[in-house]
């Protein structure tokens, strides 16, 4: 049964052993992990072995794609992105030797092994693309993942574990962030619990149009949820913002308002936040529901080929043995119901 609402009386802060601040996680080295010249012979045998199971990458299971000791490293890192940081940067897949399919196909294998891939929209895209797809800040079905050159605020997406791995730089800029939310929920717990305790409330979010047929244009869940002695964080504060556009959604309260305006400018704080440049090849996987994500302003350059081009993974950790109600899996949900790989090209 889920836990009831809390009260100002009842927050208090959870998980401190994986509440770090900026200054805790200033070596790259600690997140930063480098596959070694055996891991990468063992990736690309699983890229032979697995082309030879099927030529349908959907149809690639973590058995068929072998990785007889890096698998072991991974689930370290899985338990370390639900028990500990909360994020982790792989770098040394080497780009230049692979094709886009290949590359694709080693990331999805590699995902894996640290959790079972969740559709991500509507279309049922099991693995994403994240680049510029010519859609317009103000059109009422854009996501986050389609907008070009945009910075996107900090926030979480919809599953256990997001993944994303870089194809191509742009020409300048798009750096990419992660916020310690946990850390943040935690200072808030200790000098404005009443204003945490609005979070815990449902919020309402805008489904961007990719509701279920004839289901309401809105949802609601909370910012934070105390399960089990753990927090689980949602926080898309533009997709609330745009609930409002629809008048049977509920409307933010002023002081789930105030508590919001909180919430972001905490995120700014450069206590929390820790910035990375994406090489291509690199992979970077975030926990949810303790580590925000954003990026900053980049710029493109079609010409020359220099497009922001990542790949997208939203995974289900074995890792985490329970999760509140709204939290659990949507395969089964509408957008489970046709499963596909995005293969956009971004060059084009």
């Amino acid at each position: 049964m889920e836990e009831p609402v809390m009260s100002a009386e009842d927050v208090r802060p959870l998980e401190t052993h994986a509440g770090w601040q900026s200054g805790d996680v200033a070596d790259t080295s600690r997140w930063t992990e480098v596959l070694s010249p055996a891991e990468l012979d063992e990736i690309d045998a699983a890229l032979t072995h697995a082309k030879s199971v099927s030529s349908n990458m959907l149809e690639i299971g973590r058995e068929d794609f072998p990785l007889p000791h890096l698998s072991t490293r991974l689930a370290r890192i899985e338990k370390e992105l639900i028990d500990g940081r909360g994020f982790v940067l792989l770098r040394g897949l080497p780009r230049l030797d692979y094709s886009n399919d290949d590359m694709c196909l080693a990331y999805w294998g590699i995902g894996l092994h640290l959790g079972n891939p969740w559709p991500q929209n509507k279309h049922g895209h099991m693995l994403g693309d994240v680049t510029d797809q010519g859609k317009a800040l103000d059109d009422n079905t854009a996501r986050g993942n389609e907008l070009g050159g945009i910075a996107l605020p900090y926030h979480s997406d919809g599953s256990d574990l997001v993944g994303l791995m870089c194809l191509q730089r742009p020409a300048e800029g798009g750096l990419s962030a992660v916020c310690n939310i946990l850390a943040i929920h935690n200072e808030l717990a200790e000098t404005r619990p009443g204003l945490l305790a609005e979070l815990y409330k449902p919020q309402p979010y805008d489904y961007r149009g990719e509701e279920a047929a004839g289901g309401k244009p809105w949802y609601e869940v909370p910012v934070f949820t105390r399960w089990e002695e753990r927090l689980f964080a949602r926080y898309i504060r533009p997709y609330i913002l745009a609930s409002q556009r629809h008048e049977s959604a509920p409307r933010i309260t002023p002081l789930a308002e105030e508590a919001m305006q909180l919430l972001d400018d905490m995120t700014q704080d450069p206590r929390f936040a820790v910035f990375m440049d994406f090489e291509p090849g690199d992979m970077q996987f975030v926990n949810n529901y303790h580590v925000l994500h954003a990026r900053t302003a980049y710029r493109d350059d079609r010409e020359s080929g220099q497009v922001r081009h990542l790949k997208r993974l939203w995974l289900e950790t074995r890792a985490l043995e329970s999760r509140p109600p709204h939290f659990k899996s949507n395969v089964g949900g509408h957008w489970g119901k046709k499963k596909v790989i995005s293969r956009l090209d971004a060059a084009e």
